[in-house]
């Protein structure tokens, strides 16, 4: 009997590691995007993803079980389809045409049988409402009764080296008993543990519960900084204090804003649908996005005041950032708050440069000098702030030889040091 065929949409940060799984539990794999330099680099055996390294992509290859692709008529004769694709926002509005373009796309190829799963974070509702209809409709076919269909969120965490996706728990749903059996089924071959619940909107809106609840915490945590500097108090020992309770409180720390594809987009998904459906805000997440996008401009302003107190001015100022990722040991740049800060001391006339080691140099903000982490780079800076703090960077290097750190994950320590 031969293996089942899985057809993987989109090729990033879910669909790539999702692939990689599913071709190690003996499924042949097609992994489509649109992206043809995405594919030709997969092909050749170049991953852009931190957690598949370019070994474990040159043995799902090898194995003949595993196709990057950017032809939908690869998919011919699927089994299972899991949709990963982008869901960004525009002018504050869900963009849901790569999903749309998902659906049509791989329409004509469903059969009788197969099972369809979309995993893009989305707000409740677009699993029925929008992807069945699309598919349907190039198909000929219906669901439930032909194929099944069925939601779980994606709960890729990029560099965590011990959350990954076979060890943490997927929720599973599906639009009727049958479909949610499909999709259980096949997640329980790739993960270790599955949660189904009763329906898809349950599991669509489980996915924004969970990073609505961190964008929320982190605003509470940042805005307490911003508060707790002009009071004169260490945020950070505190956190660390109120850390120790065994019970009640779990810990947020501050940092230069929020970034990635989850917090600053998924909240504003359940935002939105609130509005649209019941015409009421959802005050807590509006204002916490206020917060979180607010401190970019307040790091900049930090480092411009200790500038300042240091008889220097930031127009003309060498500056070195320390990251511009989103988020530590990754080259994620999607909504990065470092860029951000980066660009708006480079509006200010400040000489910008920046070590990443991670990113690739495409994403690199214009006007940003990417530089090595040398003592000559930190001996020459005005200031060194620290904005993503990767682990291969050397911070006593930085304290030693620094004229002025400014540091937002508190990494530094020492008389040169000031954090958020």
């Amino acid at each position: 009997m031969s293996a089942e065929k899985l057809v993987v949409i989109g090729q990033g940060y879910v669909g790539l590691p999702l692939a990689m799984r599913a071709v190690e539990a003996g499924l042949n794999v097609v992994g489509l995007d649109v992206d043809g330099d995405r594919i030709k680099r997969l092909a050749s055996g170049e991953s852009f993803v931190e957690d598949i390294t370019a070994d474990r992509l040159g043995r799902a290859l090898s194995s003949g079980r595993y196709l990057p692709s950017t032809e939908y008529t690869d998919a011919e004769g699927f089994d299972i389809c899991v949709i990963t694709v982008p869901t960004p926002l525009r002018d504050g509005t869900p963009d849901l045409s790569f999903v749309e373009q998902a659906g049509i796309g791989i329409g004509p190829y469903l059969r009788p049988g197969c099972t369809v799963v979309l995993e893009s974070t989305t707000y409740p509702g677009t699993t029925e409402e929008l992807l069945r209809p699309l598919l349907e409709s190039a198909s000929g076919l219906s669901s439930p009764g032909d194929f099944h269909l069925g939601y779980s969120p994606e709960r890729i965490d990029p560099g965590n080296p011990v959350w990954r996706l076979e060890n943490t728990a997927k929720v599973v749903s599906g639009v009727d008993a049958e479909s949610l059996a499909r999709v259980d089924g096949f997640y329980r071959r790739i993960v270790e543990r599955t949660v189904p619940v009763d329906s898809t909107r349950v599991a669509e809106l489980t996915k924004l519960i969970e990073n609505t609840f961190r964008q929320v915490n982190i605003a509470l945590i940042n805005e307490l900084t911003m508060l707790s500097h002009h009071l004169d108090i260490d945020v950070w020992q505190a956190i660390e204090a109120a850390e120790t309770k065994p019970f009640g409180f779990m810990p947020f720390r501050p940092g230069p804003g929020v970034g990635g594809h989850c917090l600053p987009i998924d909240p504003c998904y359940l935002s939105w649908q609130v509005k649209r459906r019941l015409g009421r805000q959802f005050r807590f997440i509006e204002l916490a996005n206020d917060v979180n996008h607010e401190m970019p401009e307040h790091v900049t302003q930090r480092v411009m005041t200790g500038l300042n107190r240091r008889g220097r001015a930031i127009s003309g100022s060498r500056l070195l950032l320390l990251g511009l990722a989103y988020k530590r040991n990754t080259g994620d740049m999607r909504d990065s708050p470092a860029v951000d800060v980066a660009q708006r001391l480079q509006a200010l006339g400040a000489d910008v440069r920046a070590v990443e080691p991670y990113a690739e140099p495409h994403h690199i903000p214009g006007g940003v000098v990417v530089v090595t982490l040398t003592e000559r780079e930190v001996r020459e800076a005005d200031a060194v702030v620290v904005v993503t703090d990767h682990d291969v960077f050397d911070y006593d290097l930085v304290t030693r030889h620094a004229r002025y750190v400014f540091d937002t994950r508190n990494r530094c320590s020492g008389d040169v040091v000031e954090r958020l």
